[in-house]
């Protein structure tokens, strides 16, 4: 099997501005936090990105990487907004589509099937309609005759996950208690990265049983081991949210001073940098 083996910023320099790129994970959830951090120090621009979103998208907005963000929410979970989506929203500095979680979920399979939409009631009886005024209605040609959104197909560039574990090839395994949609994200991208906690033989995959290898090296173009590499998001079993840093990630978003301080700290280096300060700041917050 092809060794799929590549870094955080060989991943980036495959990528080019312009580009529509979708984001695995949900929330503060599992999120490809290296990839994010590796973009953020690239000079990618005009991005349209497709996530469930957490702080993948609030960081890209910060940075001024994003054109168009196409969501079915924007949260930290245990805090419910994220603050740089919000001030992104509030400015109008990014064009939103803000979908229903079905919508989106259905816009990816879509893509996922080579097709041009697919019929669904999500949406139906809100104003997604009225927000998204390009969406289109369809007409059942059976008997029925039942008229449903027709959701178009979310078709990618790049997707971007992270999953618990993974072979050289691309083959790999989550742990935690879901999936979310990060094997529609691969199979809806022209390439798919996925980076993992750790890189360990294909016996040890399969050993999990096949329902946790949903993502296979057929859909995945780049293997990318970062471990700790959705910090400061869960990465369930392998460890929690970061709480108390994405509680302080907030505060610094709120204030340009103290957001300044922590781009210095955190953001400005590259990912071994990064996991040093994370490490460094564990130390201080035990004393």
């Amino acid at each position: 099997m092809t060794d799929k083996r590549l870094t955080e910023d060989q991943v980036v320099a495959e990528m080019r501005s312009g580009m529509t790129i979708g984001i695995g994970g949900w929330g503060s959830r599992r999120k490809p936090m290296a990839l994010i951090r590796a973009i953020l120090r690239s000079g990618l621009r005009d991005l349209t990105v497709v996530s469930y979103g957490g702080p993948d998208v609030g960081l890209l907005c910060a940075a001024g990487k994003v054109s168009r963000l196409v969501y079915g929410f924007v949260s930290l979970d245990s805090i419910p907004l994220e603050p740089h989506f919000q001030a992104a929203r509030e400015s109008g500095t990014i064009v939103a589509s803000e979908m229903d979680e079905g919508m989106l979920q259905w816009g990816l399979y879509a893509a996922a099937l080579r097709l041009p939409f697919l019929p669904t009631r999500a949406g139906l009886g809100s104003d997604v309609l009225r927000f998204n005024p390009d969406l289109r209605m369809v007409r059942s040609p059976y008997a029925d005759g039942e008229e449903l959104v027709a959701m178009p197909a979310l078709h990618l560039d790049v997707a971007l996950v992270h999953l618990n574990r993974a072979d050289t090839a691309g083959n790999t395994q989550h742990l935690g208690p879901d999936l979310y949609f990060d094997d529609l994200y691969c199979m809806a991208a022209e390439k798919a990265y996925v980076s993992c906690e750790r890189i360990v033989g294909t016996d040890e995959l399969a050993a999990g049983g096949p329902d946790r290898q949903r993502v296979q090296r057929w859909m995945v173009h780049g293997v990318i081991e970062t471990p700790n590499g959705a910090h400061f998001t869960s990465c369930v079993p392998d460890y929690d949210r970061d709480e108390a840093f994405q509680r302080d990630y907030v505060v610094a978003a709120k204030d340009p001073e103290l957001w300044a301080k922590f781009q210095a700290e955190y953001l400005d280096g590259d990912e071994q940098e990064y996991q040093r300060a994370v490490a460094r700041r564990a130390v201080e917050v035990s004393r």
